[in-house]
């Protein structure tokens, strides 16, 4: 169980007490991670020792403990920015996923500087959550929204995007990797393609953090983000990453405590970033989970993760791939490492329900990515995503369990 990329999976699985647990009195097998990771013990620990001997408020007090849970909540944005290579920490903004941060750039971007007849492009493998928001602040302010297309196997056709670019281009919002079908995107021809139109660029990162060694300064994006959960950390915070002479000019996102440099009742001036899209009680714990999780990812080392992951992802595809009746959705040659699939007419729930029965959790449905899915002209798919600590025998597992569910459905 030893990769040959420098992983002892062996050992890592030890240090993420759920994976030893059963599921419907099976040994789990768990192949849901673009949904969410399981947490190792060093960010369990750390969450838990702080509650127990440190927790605090952040910036208002003055007593130690105060002191010392604003300097722990420092050491992690500093840590998000090493991790992300921005240039200075006050480009980090602690927000409560990727959901929230691209909510927080429309919101705090495009509502100030895009004007009625204005382009957004953002591609077909958008999950709704770098979607929806743009589409809403396109309807209200009169914007056009475009679409880059993407061929049978699910990669961006880059001369199409090339096409879409004009002068009436102002903001481009793309993912990094495609929940739904794994597909990686050339972020950094993207990003300066869209600079030389004079559009800001956003990158959805969920699917990429956990996964690649990200550096925002070689993709040279305008705004990256990235969720805590799906990096081995806890839910409910993540990190939005804007260029600072951006975040300068920006609008608050939300106003409140914290957020605030002066207060009267005729005006109220605000801190500078990133306190500025800070407002309230941050989920301080939360954000010493993160910290945790970044060590951990970091210490096992990206590139040999990315390299580990690779190898599950080729042999799951050759191995699903001589499953009779099984159609890969999404073969695009750059992938990280998510399947998606159907067999042949059975209804992906099913196909998820006969795999839970056998204690294999993987994820059923359209994956927050409807015209994905209408792209391939498919309602659903059944989808596998691989971690760092899944294991070759886990794979024979899935397959296992969709020859028991062609028995069922035969």
């Amino acid at each position: 169980m030893i990769a040959l990329h420098g992983l002892d999976v062996k050992k890592i699985r030890r240090d993420f007490p759920v994976l030893g647990a059963k599921m419907n009195s099976k040994p789990l097998v768990y192949l849901d991670n673009a949904a969410t990771s399981q947490k190792p013990l060093l960010v369990i620990d750390r969450m838990s020792e702080f509650y127990r001997s440190r927790y605090a408020t952040v910036h208002r007090g003055v007593y130690a403990m105060s002191q010392i849970a604003t300097w722990e909540c420092d050491l992690v944005r500093e840590k998000c920015r090493v991790f992300l290579n921005a240039a200075k920490s006050a480009e980090i903004i602690f927000v409560r996923g990727t959901t929230d941060a691209i909510n927080l750039v429309a919101a705090g971007y495009g509502r100030k500087f895009l004007m009625p007849g204005d382009e957004i492009i953002i591609s077909a493998l958008e999950h709704h959550a770098n979607l929806v928001p743009w589409q809403q602040v396109a309807v209200e302010k009169n914007l056009k929204l475009r679409v880059i297309p993407v061929d049978d196997k699910g990669e961006l056709l880059f001369e199409e995007y090339r096409k879409l670019l004009n002068d009436r281009t102002k903001f481009v919002a793309v993912t990094h990797v495609s929940n739904a079908l794994g597909t990686v995107n050339p972020v950094r021809a993207i990003t300066d393609l869209a600079h030389a139109a004079g559009a800001a660029v956003l990158i959805d990162g969920a699917q990429a953090a956990p996964h690649m060694k990200v550096d925002v300064r070689a993709i040279g994006c305008d705004f990256y983000c990235f969720s805590g959960h799906k990096v081995y950390g806890p839910t409910g915070v993540g990190v939005l990453y804007g260029k600072l002479d951006r975040l300068e000019t920006m609008d608050p996102y939300q106003f409140g405590g914290e957020m605030i440099e002066s207060v009267t009742f005729e005006k109220t001036t605000f801190a500078k970033p990133p306190l500025k899209f800070e407002a309230g009680t941050p989920p301080i714990v939360e954000i010493v989970g993160l910290g945790a999780a970044l060590e951990y990812v970091e210490a096992l080392g990206l590139e040999k993760i990315e390299a580990y992951e690779q190898e599950l992802l080729t042999e799951a595809a050759e191995k699903l791939s001589k499953v009779e009746g099984l159609t890969l959705i999404g073969t695009a040659p750059q992938k990280a490492a998510v399947i998606s699939f159907v067999l042949g007419d059975i209804h992906p729930h099913d196909i998820g329900t006969v795999l839970d029965s056998e204690g294999i959790a993987i994820r059923t449905g359209h994956h927050c990515a409807q015209p994905v899915m209408r792209r391939f002209n498919v309602p659903a798919t059944a989808r596998a995503s691989f971690s760092f600590y899944n294991t070759r025998e886990e794979i024979a597992a899935l397959v296992a369990g969709l020859e028991k569910v062609r028995k069922v459905f035969r």
